[in-house]
């Protein structure tokens, strides 16, 4: 009998937080319909990922995808890096 592989989930979101080794927080937005008033409604939750190579910095905008539970908390892996914040160049004067 053969194996049919699920897909990986894959989202993409803006890193909030760099601080911790090989971790990033990413704050993922969605839209979602309100039950009641059918009203759609943005929200966003916070997920932390694993980032092996330490190349995802705060401000950056990032895909991230599903992987094998890395701690108790992290369940998604740095897939790539989308765009890089811009960096703010020393003002002379």
């Amino acid at each position: 009998m053969s194996e049919v592989k699920k897909a990986k989930k894959t989202v993409q979101g803006l890193v909030v937080s760099a601080k911790t080794e090989k971790t990033i927080v990413v704050e993922v937005a969605f839209r979602k319909q309100d039950a009641h008033f059918k009203k759609t409604i943005r929200q966003s939750k916070k997920v932390m990922a694993h980032d092996e190579k330490k190349e995802a910095r705060e401000g950056d905008t990032v895909v991230i995808e599903e992987s094998r539970p890395h701690s108790k908390r992290k369940r998604y892996a740095l897939q790539k890096i989308v765009m890089r914040k811009a960096e703010e160049l020393p003002q002379v004067g």
